[in-house]
């Protein structure tokens, strides 16, 4: 599966970034008929549904040409969503301040999941500010995370909404 995934990810990624998107995340899995997910954005973190169907156009053609899945699947193109998995550096650093739930590869003091507030990330070390206290998670070893929908996040989000309607109000 996860085979499946790194190849997905190496075909579509050229395809993503050449139409003005960053890939953020492929997943692939389900029931009966599983569903690829392409998750992307702009690099301002923006993503329209527009943006959502001319990406799902331009996948989906050339998924049919690479054909790389044997089984039938639903094709899903997404942006991260407000409470959106961290999956690369730059998230890390772009939300710095706002809550997060981590999942770790490899237990610290008899754990693998942590929530807290992030605090900073230098490249390598991810810290936490959580009810124990500050927990310091190496990036290596994380296995994932997403910010926690929280008062603090939505009005950070509607303010940033804000400020791209009144500079872009087409």
């Amino acid at each position: 599966m996860s085979d499946d995934v790194g190849h997905i990810t190496a075909i579509v990624e050229a395809t993503v970034e050449s139409l003005g998107f960053e890939l953020v995340r492929v997943t692939y899995g389900g029931g009966r008929k599983p569903t690829l997910q392409i998750m992307a954005e702009r690099p301002d973190g923006t993503m329209s549904l527009e943006d959502c169907a001319t990406l799902s156009r331009e996948v989906s053609l050339l998924l049919d040409v690479e054909d790389p899945l044997v089984e039938q699947y639903l094709l899903e193109v997404s942006s991260p969503g407000i409470d959106r998995p961290l999956t690369r550096p730059k998230d890390f650093e772009r939300w710095v301040g706002f809550e997060v739930k981590a999942e770790m590869n490899t237990t610290i003091d008899s754990r693998r999941r942590f929530r807290g507030k992030l605090m900073s990330f230098d490249g390598e070390t991810i810290v936490l500010k959580t009810e124990d206290g500050e927990q310091a998670l190496i990036y290596s070893d994380l296995s994932k995370a997403k910010l926690i929908l929280t008062d603090e996040l939505l009005e950070a989000v509607q303010k940033k909404d804000a400020a791209q309607t009144t500079e872009d109000p087409s």
